[in-house]
């Protein structure tokens, strides 16, 4: 695996007690090693050639690197992978077939094999030949569409769609893969043989899209920009104050009531217009 969702379900799996063997490309090793600044430091607080990103999701591994185009790097993996009770990869759809990697492959080598494979569209459709990054699964999924201030134009300053800044589809994608590894490593007890697993980017951010997508379906209308508000509860954001922002949520009476309590203005909750959760979303 390399750069983030694929990294991210093998770190995830490390910090749960997996011995992970992460495998790189010699020389230059996984992409996200020279995504800086910033770099890390060695023990002796010396600069490494290492950026922060590649920490962020390669911790608890080792590595090695190994010639893929060769072949006798294929079969070196291929030996590996006779061991292992897992495998993750995230390239393109079909890539791994060239070198005899693929899982077919694999799983005649060891039945037992949960093999996992990471892609923008999965691994059928008419997208799956497509690479995709997720600055693109956001776009297509509708999480940009939804995302950004409320009271900004599109085409203004702040306006328009705009991303979450982390890579969110990578790493929900990276987590739906360990859910799905961990289910297929429970299956296996039972049944002693492993299973390819199929996790697509855009499957995961549109599932990220949860109630939005609901109620795009329930009304057919496109689900506004809302900001730091929400949909359903009121109040519910961020307020500008004298020296800074002030974030509030107040989900239920109770903490509506509580909350003019604490700033002052009892009085508030008794009225008519802020009466019921409906009324104050109104």
């Amino acid at each position: 695996t390399r750069v983030l969702a694929g990294p991210w379900c093998t770190q995830t799996l490390g910090d749960l007690g997996a011995d992970v063997i992460k495998v790189e490309r010699p020389d230059t090793g996984d992409d996200t090693r020279t995504w800086g600044p910033q770099w890390i430091a060695d023990g002796e607080g010396r600069p490494t050639t290492d950026s922060a990103y590649f920490s962020s999701c390669n911790r608890n591994k080792r590595s090695i690197t190994v010639d893929m185009a060769k072949p006798e790097g294929q079969a070196l993996l291929r030996e590996l992978a006779a061991h292992c009770d897992i495998l993750v990869e995230n390239f393109k759809c079909g890539d791994l077939v060239r070198y005899g990697l693929d899982y077919a492959t694999l799983a005649a080598i060891n039945p037992r094999l949960i093999y996992c494979s990471i892609t923008a569209y999965g691994q059928d459709g008419p997208y799956a030949e497509r690479p995709g990054y997720d600055l693109l699964c956001q776009a297509e999924g509708g999480l940009m569409a939804i995302n950004g201030h409320a009271d900004v134009a599109d085409g203004g300053a702040g306006g328009g769609p705009v991303k979450v800044v982390i890579a969110v589809t990578d790493v929900l994608s990276g987590l739906n893969a360990t859910i799905a590894i961990l289910a297929a490593v429970e299956a296996r007890h039972r049944t002693g043989r492993g299973q390819q697993i199929d996790i697509a980017l855009l499957d995961s951010i549109v599932q990220f899209g949860a109630n939005q997508i609901a109620t795009y379906f329930i009304t057919g209308k496109q689900p506004p920009r809302v900001g730091n508000a929400h949909v359903n509860l009121a109040p519910y954001g961020s307020f500008k104050t004298a020296d800074g922002y002030m974030i509030v949520g107040a989900g239920n009476e109770s903490q509506w009531r509580r909350l003019c309590e604490a700033i002052g203005a009892p009085a508030l909750a008794t009225r008519p217009q802020f009466a019921a959760m409906k009324d104050r979303n109104a």
